[in-house]
């Protein structure tokens, strides 16, 4: 029996939402979160937590998120999970994709429904598409440009949705840093999270850090004042003059969104001066590959990116893995390395670099986060090394 039969029969429900990618192909959902569209790359997401961190990590700024797991936002939202630093800046991801619609939140901690906070934070978001399909698109073809939309009526101009897709020029040569950076100095001394305590304080610091903040996260910035750092974060623009004046144990280059190699057109110069001054210096994603272009190195993009808490790297100078959070486009390409560089670390999924250090100086990096926030914590030995480094340096 036909539905026109059945006098019964449920009518179909009106898409509320839609991703339309630069194909045209048109995928539809429901809306969450903010009204309105954005247009963006669309990345999947295998981490199976902490959605609340991944959505406001500064390094996602240009991208649509797909969320490979399926129980997105059960447990709410809250004010002390937020990775982004800069709070006037971008909110981090410009849209967020899910596979079913949100449930109410169970946790302690939520203070707000995930659909409230993307509201208040301007994100939108898309519910009940196959993102399975989505992401194995996304693996066979690579990360498309989209516009994700979402109107209350499900009334949307297809076309125009189609030509802004088709016409956005996507990541490569895009320097998205300006979105994200803090527009001021600043000195950051909160310490990690604990159960029971919350966040702490430093009162000791035994180094000074100078972070150049090219999209920061805070657990970052948590994990070097953990080591008895005092941290200042200074603007991406800032000159290498300026920072050599802070009197700097260390420099540690951030991670941040966009194309490298365009970021690089500021950033560069800086690093390679800071190098020349012998000077402690540690990077993260962004701030690896921007190494990486500093030292002669060239960077590529990259098929369909590593998003997730669940990757694993090997430490080739221990012989170790460990099980990593990543998120990058953008890899540094291993065969442009100087004869000065060595490679550290590589991914056990596509044996892309995950990291480098100079053998004449004392500069290293890694393409993941050891941070984590969300994700395992097995590299966080890192910034005990990189603590290693300043004091073999103040000896020398």
């Amino acid at each position: 029996m036909t539905a026109k039969q059945d006098e019964t029969a449920w009518p179909e429900p009106k898409a509320t939402a839609l991703l339309v990618l630069a194909d045209g192909t048109v995928l539809e959902g429901f809306g969450l979160g903010a009204v309105g569209t954005a247009v963006g790359e669309v990345c999947f997401n295998t981490a199976m937590t902490g959605y609340e961190e991944i959505l406001t990590d500064p390094s996602y700024a240009g991208q649509i998120i797909t969320f490979t797991f399926p129980h997105i936002g059960n447990v709410g939202t809250n004010e002390e999970d937020i990775e982004t630093v800069n709070m006037a800046a971008t909110p981090g991801a410009r849209g967020v994709i899910l596979r079913t619609d949100i449930t109410e939140p169970s946790n302690y901690r939520a203070t707000r429904h995930l659909d409230q906070w993307l509201k208040a934070r301007g994100v939108i978001g898309l519910a009940g598409i196959d993102t399975r399909a989505l992401t194995s698109l996304i693996r066979s073809k690579g990360m498309p440009n989209a516009v994700i939309a979402h109107a209350p009526d499900g009334t949307f101009n297809l076309d125009a949705l189609k030509k802004e897709a088709r016409e956005w020029p996507g990541l490569v040569g895009m320097d998205l840093v300006p979105m994200v950076t803090s527009g001021q100095r600043f000195t950051w001394d909160e310490t990690p999270w604990e159960w029971g305590k919350g966040y702490g304080r430093l009162h000791d610091p035994e180094f000074h850090v100078v972070a150049i903040d090219y999209g920061v996260k805070r657990n970052i910035l948590r994990l070097l004042a953990a080591n008895r750092c005092k941290v200042t974060v200074v603007p991406a623009t800032t000159a290498a003059d300026d920072i050599v004046a802070l009197k700097p144990d260390g420099v540690f280059l951030s991670n941040g969104p966009g194309d490298p190699a365009e970021t690089g057109k500021y950033a560069v110069p800086v690093i390679k001066s800071l190098i020349d001054k012998n000077i402690p210096t540690f990077g993260i994603c962004l701030g690896h590959q921007m190494l990486g272009i500093a030292v002669g190195a060239k960077t590529m993009k990259m098929h369909q990116g590593h998003h997730g808490a669940n990757h694993p790297v090997k430490d080739l100078t221990t012989g170790k893995v460990e099980i990593t959070s990543m998120n990058h486009g953008f890899a540094v390409d291993r065969e442009t390395l100087p004869a000065n560089a060595v490679e550290t670390h590589v991914s056990l999924f596509d044996g892309s670099n995950c990291g480098i250090a100079l053998k004449d100086k004392p500069v290293f990096s890694v393409q993941y986060h050891p941070e984590a926030s969300p994700g395992p914590r097995d590299s966080r030995y890192l910034f005990a090394r990189f603590v290693g480094m300043m004091k073999e340096n103040k000896r020398a």
